[in-house]
């Protein structure tokens, strides 16, 4: 960790640029490079979608693309008697030479001196292309056989397989299942579909294989078998397609061919001629257009490979989770992940998702604007916007007579976004729209009408932390309470209007907006700071009390209780004690991060859900109360706990992760979560504020 700390610190010290590093990578498996692809934006369809993980660290597994509810793509090697397949046996393992989010290149010696050349993209929803490049660099010559593969290691996934005939082409009928989220949602994905793998050269064999056991197999087919379905635990079977063909190689000798793998609605029949026009794709062109979007990213100051890396992993993800216009979205949105796909995660946006936004407005600010303008579009001209928004789904989520919102942090999110693209008319569209959000909530979660506002709706699911969460579990339902999470967000979304009336010469309105912010602040120190403990909490809605049920029973210190301060409404003394206990390592100061509650509280589970792990977003709101604050070196410290964890994960199953516990080096529950993307702003935030001292 202290290692880390110095390389940040030399970061923000350093000077010049460090070159975009991803179209000239010699990268292993032990840098901190996300290896997840899916389709560009341009070529994504949200009812047919496939994408996947690059594997190239489990020894016992083939070097492969996998995917969670879709096929394994990989190469197996044969000379003579011997058979090469899991990472393990190979002559010399992969190094990545160019990675975006769509597409990689890499290489590996599955035999001495005979180097392997994969350029993997992954074209469309429907489409991957592998060209593969094989190279005798010995003195000698080598005969080898070359056995694409392709198996499906789950239940009742495809049914037979068949050749159409004339063609080198395979085709089979299969299905992919919708979860119970989203068939609860209606969400209208494929389910019966048309696969196919082929291959632009003639093979010497072509062999089909089902396996429903699993079996010590000497095999090919049986190995590959076996592999997968291990890899996949409770795979009733696993069924697949191998090609092989034989190559005698001189020395010097270089032999390339593609193969296609995809899935349609159409029949395999009728399809030829698409995978006919896939196999010409000009592959050149898919990195010239990855490398115009990427050019847009800030350039990194200091010659720091784990930094660049992640930074551009970030980058990464955020852009593989941007879908096109669809169903009711006319403009792009996105999805929280691609691979693996999960119901809950493909319905839509939600506003506190979309902090991720404000770091991938600098790779696209259209992008993420047009992201901003979904919740515009469905907008209810009361100002409510429904809880998540999606190209199939407006989600209301009605409870005691009330429609769940998202947590309010919408305007603060179009001024950020704002600050990067400058584009007068996007803020204007949100000012307008922002303006009616604001009023619509502050009218509806304010049952009392005291100035402090509760979580309404299915109020778990508004305020975020939908489960595990302290309070909520030991103590009350949240719309009992006035917590300091909701107001201080209330209080950051009416300055953040304030700055956008002003941009606009709207000084009345600006300062309007300013006094309602004062006025709640106000009453956030007045009613939920603790002054015996330093501390804000939940206090009662009803008599703005710390005692609910018990005495003092919400005095639970949780991460929420810092956010006044990002909203920068602490004074000097509450500034001091609160900095007290969050730079206490036995509380929050943990060595990865902020917890989301105080390591104190008996309830405390590094790994749990909202009890204990660190949420990147929340983390990086800290960080920027620390930074606004002029603690830069807090901030740096903070930055660096948080993404030294990160890091590592990068380094160890290069995915992103949605949680990540703040005393050792594990994460969880779901991988490949978009808002993990916002770490980018760590490392842009700190550069600029250097700049700037």
């Amino acid at each position: 960790m202290r290692n880390f700390l110095i390389l940040l610190f030399l970061f923000m010290m350093g000077s010049g640029s460090f070159s975009q590093p991803l179209t000239s990578l010699l990268a292993t498996k032990d840098d901190p490079l996300y290896t997840t692809y899916a389709a560009p934006l341009s070529r994504s369809n949200y009812k047919i979608d496939q994408g996947y993980h690059f594997n190239w660290t489990d020894k016992e597994a083939g070097i492969a693309f996998t995917s969670k509810d879709g096929p394994e793509i990989g190469i197996a090697f044969s000379k003579g008697s011997e058979t090469r397949l899991l990472l393990k046996e190979m002559f010399r393992e992969p190094v990545v030479t160019l990675s975006f989010s769509d597409l990689i290149s890499y290489y590996y010696y599955p035999f001495e001196h005979l180097r392997v050349e994969v350029f993997f993209d992954v074209y469309s929803s429907q489409y991957a292309i592998s060209e593969i490049k094989i190279k005798n660099e010995g003195e000698f010559s080598k005969e080898v056989d070359v056995s694409p593969y392709l198996c499906y290691p789950s239940a009742d996934t495809i049914n037979d397989i068949s050749r159409i005939t004339g063609k080198n082409l395979y085709g089979f009928p299969m299905q992919k299942k919708r979860d119970g989220w989203m068939k609860d949602h209606s969400i209208p994905l494929e389910e019966d579909l048309s696969g196919c793998f082929a291959g632009n050269i003639r093979f010497d064999r072509v062999m089909t294989f089902v396996q429903t056991s699993a079996g010590n197999v000497k095999d090919l087919p049986g190995r590959i078998k076996n592999q997968s379905w291990q890899r996949k635990k409770g795979s009733k079977a696993v069924k697949g397609i191998i090609f092989s063909r034989n190559y005698r190689l001189s020395p010097g000798d270089l032999v390339s061919f593609r193969i296609i793998s995809g899935i349609e609605k159409r029949s395999v029949s009728q399809r030829f001629d698409k995978v006919s026009t896939v196999f010409k794709v000009d592959l050149n062109s898919m990195v010239r257009d990855d490398e115009k979007v990427y050019a847009n990213i800030p350039v990194l100051a200091a010659n720091c490979s784990d930094l660049n890396l992640f930074y551009l992993s970030c980058f990464s993800l955020l852009r593989q989770c941007m879908m096109p216009p669809e169903g009711e979205c006319k403009t792009n949105y996105y999805v929280f992940s691609r691979e693996p796909k999960w119901g809950w995660g493909y319905g839509g946006q939600v506003f506190h998702e979309s902090l991720a936004m404000m770091a991938y407005a600098y790779m696209d600010p259209g992008g993420a604007m047009n992201s901003q303008r979904v919740y515009m579009s469905r907008q209810r001209p009361d100002g409510y916007i429904n809880y998540r928004t999606g190209s199939y789904l407006n989600e209301t989520i009605e409870y005691n007579g009330k429609s769940t919102t998202s947590a309010p942090l919408y305007n603060y999110e179009n001024l950020e976004i704002f600050k990067v693209t400058k584009d007068k008319k996007f803020l204007w569209e949100a000012y307008e729209s922002g303006k009616k959000f604001y009023r619509f909530y502050v009218a509806n979660r304010d049952s009392n009408n005291n100035g402090l506002s509760e979580w309404g709706g299915e109020a778990s699911l508004e305020s975020v932390r939908d489960a595990r969460v302290a309070v909520w579990d030991q103590v009350g339902w949240p719309s009992n309470f006035e917590g300091p999470d909701l107001n201080a967000m209330l209080v950051m979304e009416a300055k953040s209007l304030s700055e956008m009336a002003k941009i606009f010469g709207k000084q009345k309105e600006s300062d309007e907006w300013k006094f309602l912010a004062n006025v709640r602040a106000e009453k956030i120190n007045r009613y939920l700071w603790d002054e015996n403990t330093g501390f804000y909490y939940n206090v009662t809605r009803d008599g703005q009390k710390f005692s609910f049920r018990n005495s003092d029973d919400l005095k639970i210190k949780e991460i929420i209780g810092f956010l006044p301060y990002w909203a920068g409404i602490t004074g000097k003394g509450q500034t001091e004690k609160l900095l007290l206990t969050l730079k206490d390592s036995n509380e929050f100061w943990r060595p990865y991060g902020v917890p989301s509650l105080s390591a104190r509280e008996q309830y405390y589970n590094p790994i749990g859900y909202w009890n204990g792990p660190v949420w990147v977003q929340w983390n990086y709101l800290i960080f920027r109360g620390l930074l606004d604050h002029g603690d830069t070196l807090g901030a740096q410290e903070l930055a660096g706990k948080v993404m030294d964890n990160m890091i590592w994960h990068l380094k160890k199953d290069h995915v992103f992760w949605e949680f990540y516990s703040p005393d050792e080096r594990q994460a969880g529950w779901n991988q490949t979560y978009i808002w993990a993307g916002i770490a980018a702003r760590f490392l842009i935030d700190l550069q600029t504020s250097g700049k700037n001292q």
